[in-house]
């Protein structure tokens, strides 16, 4: 069974939204996602400026399964990015919503929250 935080919202291609600061989310793949894909080996990110629309891709992440794509589940412009992916991609594994965040954006329009699964419809849309 995936961890589901109970502070978080996630989306049905499996990233989550994790509140940061003022208008800032930190985002990432979640527990489930990790799982999944196997042991994670290279992440690609944008750069600090770039900006995305809510399900526009904003990079990758390769395992030793399969390369998927990182879908933004809410649109803003990118503030920092997890330097530390780059050479400790494992940080996905084995810390998904700690150490393993991906990119943290200002959001555009927070009324895209709404959009988003709480924990319990995360979960039922996983099936546990």
């Amino acid at each position: 069974m995936s961890e589901i935080p109970q502070d978080l919202l996630y989306t049905e291609d499996h990233e989550y939204v994790k509140d940061a600061d003022d208008g800032v989310v930190a985002i990432g793949i979640t527990d489930y996602a990790q799982g999944e894909l196997g042991d994670v080996v290279y992440v690609e990110l944008p750069r600090v400026g770039a900006s995305f629309n809510k399900h526009d891709v904003f990079g990758t992440v390769e395992a030793v399964k399969a390369v998927s794509e990182l879908y933004s589940p809410i649109g803003g412009e990118v503030v920092a990015v997890n330097d530390r992916l780059d050479k400790e991609p494992a940080l996905v594994n084995s810390s998904p919503y700690g150490d393993g965040w991906m990119i943290k954006i200002r959001v555009k329009d927070a009324g895209e929250k709404k959009g988003l699964l709480d924990a319990g419809a995360y979960s039922a849309h996983l099936g546990q």
